[in-house]
């Protein structure tokens, strides 16, 4: 951490997405944003057609990450349902997961 540099709030968010979510590459956009900003966690489709993520990192990164895949054609988002949870110790990386995983 730099000389007068805030402390980094790190935060686990579970994250429902709605819209143009499935079959626009949202899954492989999630994954190499998270590896860009350093967050951990999963992305996968869910058979309605709503795309699952549970991300964790900075509380900063985490924001820009939801703002990033915003703005990534084709992808649609209509609605982001966001729920906080319990930090994962110890999580590594990023993956894209099957539904039933």
């Amino acid at each position: 951490m730099e000389h007068g540099e805030p402390p980094k709030q790190q935060s686990r968010w579970r994250v429902i997405l709605s819209g143009v979510v499935q079959h626009v590459g949202l899954r492989y956009t999630a994954l190499y944003l998270c590896r860009e900003l350093k967050l951990t966690g999963w992305v996968m489709n869910l058979p309605d057609g709503r795309v699952a993520l549970e991300i964790q990192g900075d509380l900063t990164d985490l924001r820009r990450f939801l703002v990033r895949i915003k703005s990534q054609p084709p992808i649609h988002i209509a609605h982001a349902a966001i729920q906080p949870l319990p930090l994962e110790v110890g999580e590594r990386g990023f993956r894209v997961r099957r539904y039933g995983e």
